[in-house]
């Protein structure tokens, strides 16, 4: 299917557009009233993630198929489904616009770890001054004793 443009994953990375495979496809459930069940306007964008590792790199198929497995079909290939406007075009560069988004995030270099801190003194001290307060309150609610 032609409009199929390179995708620019990141400033370094442009995945060819040779990898991507578009498919029309009839019976959308989105816009379009009776036009849905006549017409192929729902777009399937299938990336061959084996044949884009040479773009990609070699870790980003991994860290696709663990983030989105949903997104994946039996044989391996990511796959954005389209059918938000009436448009075939339109439909085709949302999937690609969504697609490009999934792979930034999936390249995207993890967070850095979080450094563990002890409490403060003065956290300590409020937390046990709390605990001191809710324990006189629960104490002032049960009866009194006869004794």
């Amino acid at each position: 299917m032609s409009g199929l443009r390179d995708l620019h994953v990141s400033a370094r990375r442009t995945l060819s557009a040779r990898h991507l495979t578009a498919r029309a496809v009839r019976g959308a459930s989105g816009p379009g009233g009776q036009n849905v069940n006549k017409v192929a306007t729902r777009i399937e964008l299938t990336l061959d993630l084996e044949a884009a590792v040479e773009d990609l790199g070699a870790g980003a198929p991994a860290r696709i198929r663990m983030r989105w497995p949903r997104r994946l079909d039996a044989n391996g290939q990511l796959i954005i489904r389209c059918d938000r406007t009436r448009k075939r075009g339109r439909n085709l560069e949302i999937a690609l616009d969504r697609m490009e988004e999934i792979l930034r995030e999936a390249l995207a270099p993890p967070p850095p770890a979080r450094r563990t801190t002890r409490p403060s003194a003065g956290s300590k001290r409020r937390r046990v001054d709390d605990k001191r307060k809710r324990s006189q309150t629960k104490q002032l609610r049960k009866r009194p004793n006869d004794d």
